[in-house]
């Protein structure tokens, strides 16, 4: 059974907390927000009772760090979880980098082809409209963007019309319902989303490498949550990351 939630509130962490070191209790897992939908087809089958709890890879990181009750942690930035790490918040000898992904560009469904990219069209694009991003400081999808707005020379240009938002699938909702002309997303974001298009697929050597690293909670380290890291490291969830638009670390971008 997998139960989804939003992200926990420190209140809830806190009333939560007694329940859940229970052996016959869920095991809880803190996901980035672009594995909804892939991490629920990936645990399909598998027989363990899950609850997950979506949100910004730097959100589920401080929750975790002041005491969100969780047993996995999957984010989408490798800084966040060497925070973690540094920090005494998960178990060291469970960690292990399960997926990658890319950057796409995207426009709402039915706009035109863009062609190259550079300050010039994407600022025509967007006319007096914005560019959706995860936020540039802290929202991993966000940070890679703007790596990739720097190396291309265009930050500066395209600054001043950012939208940027808590987690990535806020960034690619903007998109979709047409409030913003274009957007930085993952793949695997845009192939979960029909309202919007691809316009470019963004160069992987202009950013740091995408990897979503995977571990253990510090203090759980049980039997469920044990599984839940053998049955996403297998063929059949990796099998079932794939068609939802990730790679396997190690397959080319």
């Amino acid at each position: 059974m997998i139960r989804i939630f939003g992200v926990f509130t420190i209140i809830c962490a806190t009333l939560a907390s007694a329940g859940a070191a229970r052996s016959d209790a869920p095991v809880t897992i803190f996901a980035a927000a672009s594995l909804r939908g892939a991490l629920e087809a990936a645990l399909d089958g598998s027989g363990i009772d899950v609850r997950v709890s979506y949100g910004g890879s730097g959100t589920m990181a401080r929750q975790l760090a002041q005491g969100a009750p969780a047993e996995v942690v999957i984010l989408a930035n490798v800084a966040w979880m060497d925070w973690l790490e540094e920090n005494g918040h998960i178990a060291v000898s469970t960690r292990t980098d399960l997926l990658g992904n890319r950057l796409v560009l995207v426009g709402p469904r039915g706009a035109a082809d863009l062609g190259e990219l550079n300050a010039d069209t994407l600022r025509e694009r967007l006319d007096a409209g914005r560019l959706a991003v995860g936020h540039t400081e802290a929202v991993p999808a966000g940070i890679y963007a703007r790596e990739w707005m720097q190396a291309g020379g265009f930050w500066d240009a395209l600054r001043p019309q950012l939208a940027e938002t808590d987690n990535v699938r806020a960034a690619l909702a903007l998109v979709s319902r047409g409030e913003a002309p274009l957007g930085v997303v993952y793949a695997s974001d845009a192939q979960a989303d029909p309202g919007v298009r691809v316009l470019a697929r963004i160069d992987p050597d202009l950013h740091t490498p995408i990897v979503y690293p995977m571990a253990l909670v510090t203090g759980a380290d049980n039997d469920g949550a044990r599984a839940v890291l053998e049955h996403l490291v297998s063929k059949r969830a990796g099998d079932a990351f794939v068609a939802h638009g990730f790679s396997r670390v190690g397959d080319a971008p």
